[in-house]
């Protein structure tokens, strides 16, 4: 039996096996799903060969990134800075205007958002709160990162959200509620057009212990 034949066989019965397919978690599944799928139709073998032969075949190392000098300058420094809180936002007020304004743009129209009569009655919070994604909305008038006259990052020509790796909701946002953002370096690596940035912002509640939202946001400085 082709060795192709024979991993395609034992992947059929293992997936037989109720108590295995049991124990898998539901990523586990979809990614074993996608496994035999290749397996049916022998791409995962081609794949296998291919990696055999270029194994094989002389590794071409990449070309070094040579920043420019003004990245490369900013580079040093936010490397020193690796931990630290690089940007604390002023306070703003999410009111109620804001939150049906949110509302009414993305049709998210809960009653828990927008109806502060029956919010005070059944909600357990006892007013409304903010949608999570309003709170999402708003970092990068938190974090400055839209402030023309007092850029976070002025020497860079561009700055592009790239999105990002967590999302976070510890504490509802209330109406009323004042709100910041608190930026800590985690992480900087040199890329071909600058530098990407990954941030832990965290949008602090005035009066609360708990967070609003955490999230690790990366961006990239093009220079």
């Amino acid at each position: 039996m082709k060795v192709a034949d024979l991993l395609k066989h034992r992947a059929e019965n293992l997936v037989k096996h109720t108590e295995f397919k049991q124990w898998m978690s539901p990523t586990v599944r979809e990614y074993w799903g996608e496994f035999l799928n290749k397996a049916n139709n022998r791409q995962l073998f081609s794949w296998v060969r291919d990696f055999k032969q270029s194994a094989n075949e002389d590794v071409v190392a990449p070309d070094p990134i040579v920043l420019k000098p003004e990245a490369q300058e900013l580079y040093d420094e936010l490397s020193a800075q690796i931990g630290e809180v690089i940007h604390t936002g002023e306070w703003m007020t999410i009111d109620q205007e804001r939150i049906n304004q949110f509302a009414q743009v993305t049709e998210d129209l809960q009653w828990i958002h927008t109806d502060p009569e029956k919010a005070a009655e059944q909600s357990p919070f006892k007013t409304t709160i903010a949608h999570g994604f309003l709170t999402l909305a708003m970092l990068p008038k938190l974090t400055d990162s839209v402030d023309p006259e007092n850029p976070l990052f002025p020497t860079a020509k561009m700055v592009v959200n790239i999105g990002l790796n967590s999302v976070r909701f510890p504490y509802p946002i209330k109406s009323g509620s004042r709100i910041r953002a608190v930026s800590t370096l985690s992480k900087v690596t040199p890329v071909r057009k600058g530098l990407e940035i990954e941030r832990e912002i965290k949008v602090e509640i005035d009066g609360i212990r708990r967070p609003g939202c955490v999230v690790m946001s990366v961006i990239q400085l093009h220079f």
